[in-house]
């Protein structure tokens, strides 16, 4: 994995003032950013979030998903603990990329639903690759994480590539009358856990 560390600088936020590292995946050209506050090298359990780019939900306020209010609820985790990692993964669209997913919103406005859409488009339901991570985390000295998500995808690429996930904190944020089909979607046909039942899981 050709996932290569370039640079790091201060990032002042409305949350919290956080260290933005910069890395560049060799192989596909893309470029992907970690965010740490405080001793992230200590070998303690890390609060931790591995979140995939939207450009839609992150910077232009969709209300078709819950990933601009997970980045949100993320980094104010983060700094109210005063220490952790975000992880911004340029993987838009689960992996197809910003011009298939209109693409696929566009099949959704028809009545697809998010799997299905990205079916009839060609491609899997979930196309990210979350092996670039580990490189990352290894330069920030990370080998433990407590994980915000709700994705067991997620959980198991983590502990598949040696990282511990020491506890599962669920990310349950953003639901609205636009996003219900989609995260309906996301339980039903993905496996995510956004059922009430599910509180903090422990995997020690």
């Amino acid at each position: 994995m050709a996932v290569v560390f370039v640079a790091a600088s201060k990032l002042p936020t409305p949350f919290a003032e956080f260290t933005m590292h910069g890395f560049l995946d060799e192989e596909t050209g893309k470029e992907h950013v970690a965010l740490t506050l405080g001793d992230v090298a200590d070998g303690e359990p890390v609060l931790g979030r591995l979140h995939s780019e939207c450009l839609t939900g992150d910077a232009l306020f969709s209300q078709r998903c819950d990933c601009g209010a997970q980045l949100e609820a993320a980094l104010h985790a983060i700094a109210a603990e005063g220490r952790g990692v975000l992880l911004y993964l340029r993987q838009e669209g689960r992996g197809i990329g910003l011009l298939n997913k209109i693409r696929a919103y566009q099949l959704q406005d028809g009545g697809a639903d998010t799997v299905e859409a990205n079916e009839q488009l060609g491609f899997a339901a979930d196309l990210r690759d979350y092996s670039i991570c580990k490189p990352m985390l290894d330069h920030l000295g990370i080998h433990s994480l407590r994980l915000m998500t709700n994705n067991p995808r997620k959980v198991n690429a983590v502990q598949g590539f040696g990282v511990v996930v020491s506890e599962r904190k669920p990310l349950q944020v953003g639901e609205n009358s636009h996003n219900r089909l989609y995260l309906a979607t996301k339980a039903n046909k993905l496996g995510h856990w956004l059922g009430r039942e599910h509180q903090d899981e422990h995997h020690d």
